[in-house]
């Protein structure tokens, strides 16, 4: 077969006269090719390396300090007041090099030196101009003085700054003023002696450690929120952890599935490459201060390692194969050819090949990945013990260096307007799938489903979700606007058909490891039945609409959801809003607190028959400005919910036992939010194709008898929710969650527009 002879260098014959050689030209050419690309990607390397080591200053800026330098010093003028002098003294050389190369290699090292020390000084400049915020905390079309000269003063910048420490006093004020409407008179007068006792030991002493370690790493927050919150989590990451995105809602571009893989595995490819080239333009908040990008390195060829106390993120580079799986057998794919990524055409031929395997799974195969859905430590312990050694470290090794993994399902999905529940069905399949057939431990899952449908299922503790939601951004527009499909739905280019066919992964899996599988699988899939999920599509009205009330789009769904859960369950509850912190170096995230006074009475006022429009309406912009208000100081990392977790843990390993913190992170968030970002590529021109929206992503619920809640602003007119709770609860419906949403967002409406009929003042619709 053509295969066969493409897959060696070369082959020999044993004669009586010698040995004949047959050299294969072709493999010979790929290998010269790869080896040319391997060197121009560290050649690229280098580069980047270098111009980020010197930035914010530039190579080129070297040679211009140097031609200053040495230009004074042939003029007879000494600019380094008599430093040249003392470093030509000092030449360990000076013997072997005349008076004349010793002045010259003199005035070079100063110059370098000096250039040096202009780079740290612009580096300190910068800092401090990032340090301001008070353009974040400004009114709508407002502009101090100080932010003008801000604006003027700051360069091109990259995140440089190291995130600042909080006072815990004032963590504190923050804190109990964030349970007030959670806890009655008696409630709230022990838990501020508890804080106050906080306050005045320990402390002061954990606050110290805090501080020392804020000055030495580059983000006090993050390494610990990765090994703590993710990695030493010893439960199911399937639906606790992991989250979904999802494909774009209206449009399905092709309905042949190995067509629409290829294109969208091309698209990643491509990603991956302008991601190694340092291609990509970065991210600037409110298109002002450009955010950290280091979440961003570890979005490929990247997998969690189980291990029994903890587990690891294990992270490569140059990964040049993916891993697919399809009907219970995994199949390992070559992704380049001579040095060059495989074209969409040729990858659709390759996953066609493994779609037309009729092979059976070979025994315990099937359900393999169910490993990586159940509890963390019997899947490290059966990586130590079956996966060690022979086929199984092999094929297993295959599956953790791959780029990604890909799944082939089996099953159709999708938003489909006359399928009832068709996006809550899309969304759990995402989510979970059958509990076998996605490796969450990969850094992401790509499902294409069989009618052309894509999704994406992301492990949690390498990055949070505005990360995958840019690389999800280029895919979805490169392949739709830039590969594109022919007219029978194939991908287009020609089609290499001498390359390597998949090859299968091989298993030796004993009947006691089948049984540690089965056992991982029976846990996932109670876990996986017990997920009620409702997809709410809100197009009644969206950003367009509520810009208008000259209100933020956010503060405006978060006081929805304030209003929902109050008449969902006639109480209050501790709800947890992320908020971005990668306008620091490292950062992640940072909660924001969305039950407040303000919006608790806000609440309580819709439901009481005795308030005013006006009363209402007024309740609600305080509410609306106190949640805008909080939001903008976790953005600044002012915020208390990472720094009253940093604090916990200095008093574990210091052994100081605290009530205080013991009860804060003791507290369950029983309404989980999160706002899928949108539009952070700008790709998709939707006024001129509107129906080219993202459906968002999702998430599991958070607490047993709580809710968790995505949603996404989509264009100028749709907001979609992505609602999940527990069967098991009485206390909780998805379904009846989704409905209370939907009317609160009508009710605030409701306000606005019967204040516009009674002419009332500006902020009318």
């Amino acid at each position: 077969m053509a295969e066969a002879h493409q897959a060696v260098g070369f082959q020999f014959t044993v004669r009586p006269d010698g040995i004949d050689l047959h050299l294969s030209r072709e493999v010979l050419k790929h290998i010269y090719l790869s080896g040319v690309t391997s060197w121009r990607k560290r050649a690229i390397r280098f580069k980047n390396d270098i111009l980020a080591g010197v930035y914010p200053a530039s190579p080129s800026s070297w040679l211009f300090v140097v031609v200053a330098i040495m230009s004074s010093v042939y003029a007879r003028i000494d600019p380094s007041m008599g430093m040249i002098d003392s470093i030509k003294a000092t030449l360990p050389v000076s013997e072997f090099m005349t008076v004349q190369t010793q002045t010259w290699l003199s005035a070079v090292l100063f110059a370098t030196a000096l250039w040096l020390t202009l780079i740290l000084l612009l580096r300190y400049t910068l800092k401090m101009l990032l340090s301001y915020h008070g353009w974040i905390f400004e009114s709508h079309g407002k502009m101090s003085v100080s932010t003008r000269i801000w604006l003027v003063g700051r360069l091109p910048s990259r995140a440089i700054r190291g995130r600042g420490l909080v006072l815990s006093v004032c963590v504190c004020v923050c804190y109990l003023e964030s349970v007030r409407p959670l806890l009655d008179d008696e409630q709230y007068t022990q838990m501020e002696t508890v804080a106050n006792e906080f306050k005045k030991d320990p402390a002061p002493k954990l606050q110290k450690f805090l501080k020392f370690k804020s000055w030495w790493a580059a983000n006090y927050v993050s390494d610990w929120w990765e090994e703590y919150i993710y990695l030493r989590g010893r439960s199911p990451i399937m639906v606790n952890s992991n989250f979904y995105t999802m494909d774009l809602l209206y449009v399905t571009p092709t309905h042949r599935q190995a067509a629409r893989a290829g294109n969208v595995v091309h698209a990643m490819l491509q990603y991956r490459r302008k991601l190694e080239r340092g291609e990509h333009a970065p991210i600037k908040a409110l298109g002002k201060v450009p955010m950290c990008s280091f979440q961003y390195e570890r979005m490929f060829n990247t997998t969690r390692i189980p291990g029994i106390e903890k587990d690891l993120v294990q992270h490569l580079k140059d990964r040049k194969h993916l891993v697919v799986y399809h009907r219970g057998r995994f199949f390992k794919v070559w992704l380049y050819l001579g040095g060059r990524h495989l074209w969409p055409s040729e990858l659709e031929m390759q996953f066609q090949r493994i779609l037309n395997d009729t092979s059976a799974p070979q025994p315990g195969e099937m359900k393999l990945a169910a490993l990586t859905a159940g509890n963390r430590i019997p899947w490290a312990r059966a990586r130590v013990k079956y996966f060690s050694e022979g086929v199984n470290k092999t094929s297993l090794e295959a599956i953790e260096t791959a780029s990604f993994f890909l799944t082939l399902d089996d099953e159709a999905h999708g938003y489909d307007a006359e399928k009832l529940r068709s996006l809550d069905l899309y969304a759990k399949s995402l989510l979970h799938g059958k509990c076998y057939d996605r490796w969450f431990d990969k850094s992401f899952t790509l499902v294409v489903y069989k009618n052309g449908k894509v999704g994406v299922n992301i492990e949690h503790s390498w990055a949070d979700a505005p990360i995958m939601g840019h690389m999800w951004e280029y895919v979805l527009a490169t392949d739709c606007f830039h590969l594109g499909y022919t007219e029978e739905g194939h991908s287009k280019g020609d089609i290499n058909k001498g390359l390597m066919a998949p090859t299968k992964l091989q298993w030796d899996l004993p009947e006691a490891c089948q049984e540690i599988i089965e056992g991982s699988y029976r846990l996932a899939k109670e876990i996986a039945d017990d997920v009620d999920f409702h997809g709410c599509l809100f197009d009644d009205f969206g950003k367009g609409l509520i810009k208008r009330c000259r209100t933020s789009p956010d503060a405006f769904i978060q006081l929805a959801l304030q209003l929902a859960h109050f008449r969902d369950k006639e109480e209050f509850c501790l709800t947890y809003e992320a908020s971005m912190t990668r306008m620091f170096r490292e950062g992640r995230t940072e909660t924001v607190r969305s039950c407040t006074c303000e919006s608790a009475a806000f609440a309580r006022a819709m439901e009481d028959p005795n308030m005013s429009c006006e009363e209402r309406l007024d309740l609600f912009r305080k509410a609306a400005e106190k949640h805008q208000n909080l939001y903008r100081l976790a953005m600044t990392g002012s915020g208390i919910d990472r720094h009253l977790f940093c604090l916990y843990i200095v008093s574990k390993r210091l052994q100081i036992d605290s009530p205080f913190l013991k009860q804060v992170l003791s507290e369950p968030w029983r309404l989980s939010t999160s706002q899928t970002p949108q539009q952070q590529l700008n790709l998709i021109d939707l006024q001129k194709f509107p129906k080219y929206v993202g459906a968002g992503g999702g998430f599991g619920p958070v607490a047993d008898d709580g809710y968790g809640v995505s949603y996404i602003i989509v264009g100028e007119d749709l907001i979609t929710f992505h609602i999940s709770s527990k069967f098991s609860s009485p206390e909780t419906d998805s379904y009846r969650f989704g409905q209370n949403i939907r009317q609160a967002m009508l009710d605030i409406r409701a306000l606005f527009q019967l204040k516009e009929k009674k002419n009332v003042g500006p902020g009318d619709i």
